[in-house]
């Protein structure tokens, strides 16, 4: 078993404990299949676009959504690029570089409330995974926003998640001089505001 799969069964079972799947409700994008290798714009050597997506088969139910992007790698160590959450039950999309739905949580390469691209940092491809949560309200943030993390967000939906859906991408770093040399560093982010 490859470190691919190994990847994306974690991933799974990180979420089984939160989150139903009907298989009714998906989540795709228009620039990359479930699978498919994550163009370099939507990574730390592009832009650090964030991906358009959308979705449908949400329970009829559902009050609200929150998204959640992140990699395992390794079972004791998983990172995390994205949590957007309070978005509203009427949304059915978000445009590449969204901006204005939502409210943003903080993510595990900066600390800092805002998506921050994927830039790998070793060799071989890696499984970002981002997940929608359908939920049956808003989530009761019990700390302060810049303090809202993965984890955080998951505790506070687990027991109001209806349905969930995933999309499953996969990078590698390029290996190239001129790849490694980019302005686009590390430390550079797509930052957007979120209300």
């Amino acid at each position: 078993m490859n470190w691919k799969a190994i990847a994306i069964i974690v991933s799974l079972l990180c979420v089984a404990c939160s989150a139903r799947q009907t298989g009714t409700f998906t989540l795709r994008s228009s620039v990359v299949a479930e699978g498919d290798t994550l163009p370099i714009e939507y990574t730390g050597f592009g832009a650090g676009a964030t991906l358009p997506l959308e979705w449908s088969g949400a329970p009829t139910a559902t009050a609200s959504y929150a998204l959640i992007m992140h990699h395992v790698a390794s079972p004791t160590d998983i990172h995390w690029y994205w949590v957007l959450y309070n978005i509203p039950p009427d949304v059915e999309s978000l445009p590449k570089n969204v901006t204005g739905v939502g409210k943003l949580g903080n993510n595990s390469v900066n600390g800092r409330m805002e998506f921050t691209p994927p830039h790998s940092k070793g060799p071989g491809p890696k499984t970002y995974t981002l997940t929608l949560y359908a939920l049956s309200q808003k989530p009761a943030i019990t700390v302060a926003d810049s303090l809202v993390n993965r984890a955080v967000m998951l505790d506070a939906i687990k027991d109001i998640t209806l349905d969930s859906a995933m999309l499953h991408v996969v990078y590698s770093r390029p290996d190239s001089p001129q790849a490694a040399s980019s302005p686009t560093s590390p430390g550079r982010t797509c930052r957007t505001q979120y209300r």
